[in-house]
């Protein structure tokens, strides 16, 4: 490395806040691209079977997108509040900020903004994740964030979820994102099952299979809730405190394991109600007419009818004749 005009060619670059989740938007545009490459096929199918088909796509797609999103996603609680605060440590400058905490699966996301952003000559806009997944130490990371002098309410709002806190927050949170997660995942792999059940001769089986899909998108629901309801501690900023509620995440996880309930429910009871019904919207009737059309033999009436059988009174009259 070397200097050209006092300055440096290589340098490292400032720290971005955390804005997305790459592994998120991956999820995302991953679905949508199966979605598109299923409706670019969706002029070759005839009939009403088209809707039908139409139909099976979108909902399996959006119930497996949803289920491998919400791992990643930092919304399954949600808290925001507007106080008159510290902004700094052994400062008595106050500033008017809004400050915001997310809880996911993987780690918190905690906000702050001004209200005006520029104050005390700083512009106060800040977004910082803290994770505690499987290889992210949080204590590490909220250390960090001492040495590189966060403000106060953020350090104040992270220092609750650490281990040094007494409140434990970061033991309950963690473990139930840790079996939140892993529950999310064999719901995952109770859907791909149940997709490939769809397409056999009895979709019954598929129809059992989502309301397995559905049961644990509700066990990883209890998961959460449970550690979520054993922590108890307020976050408090004066006389306004911070106060976590389900956030985006929880309501459609809750949405998509009531739409298996739905979805596997209808399919038995069609199952038992009419089946050919059933058959028909999976598109399995046109199937089976054919495999009964290739069983049949076809013979072909000019040989099935008799024929006289020559004798040799008529064979010598014909010899004669001629």
């Amino acid at each position: 490395m070397t200097l050209f005009n006092g300055i440096y060619p290589f340098y490292p670059q400032s720290r971005k806040p955390f804005v997305f989740n790459v592994n998120l938007i991956t999820i995302i545009v991953f679905f949508l691209v199966l979605a598109v490459s299923f409706l670019l096929i969706l002029p070759g199918i005839r009939g009403r079977a088209r809707l039908f088909w139409l139909f099976r796509v979108i909902i399996s797609l959006f119930i497996g997108g949803v289920t491998v999103a919400v791992n990643f996603t930092a919304d399954w609680e949600q808290a925001q509040v507007r106080t008159n605060t510290s902004y700094k440590s052994f400062s008595t400058a106050l500033v008017d900020v809004d400050i915001g905490l997310n809880v996911g699966l993987s780690g918190v996301n905690i906000t702050l903004v001004g209200r005006p952003m520029e104050q005390l000559n700083e512009t106060i806009n800040y977004n910082e994740y803290f994770p505690w997944w499987i290889g992210m130490e949080y204590d590490q990371q909220y250390d960090e964030g001492l040495q590189r002098g966060l403000p106060r309410p953020i350090l104040y709002v992270a220092e609750k979820f650490s281990a040094y806190s007494p409140c434990d927050l970061n033991s309950f949170y963690r473990l139930a994102g840790h079996y939140a997660s892993v529950t999310l995942w064999v719901a995952f792999c109770a859907w791909l099952v149940a997709n490939m059940l769809f397409s056999m001769p009895v979709p019954v089986y598929g129809g059992y299979m989502i309301l397995i899909t559905g049961a644990f998108l509700i066990f990883a629901l209890l998961s959460f809730s449970t550690a979520r309801n054993a922590a108890a501690c307020l976050i408090q900023f004066g006389g306004a405190s911070l106060r976590p509620v389900y956030g985006a995440s929880f309501w459609l996880t809750l949405a998509t394991g009531l739409l298996c309930f739905l979805i596997g429910g209808a399919v038995i009871a069609l199952h038992y109600a009419s089946p050919s019904l059933l058959k028909a919207f999976f598109d399995l009737c046109e199937d089976e007419e054919e495999e009964e059309a290739l069983s049949e033999i076809y013979v072909n009436p000019h040989f099935s009818q008799p024929h006289p059988v020559a004798s040799p009174s008529n064979f010598r009259l014909s010899v004669q004749n001629s």
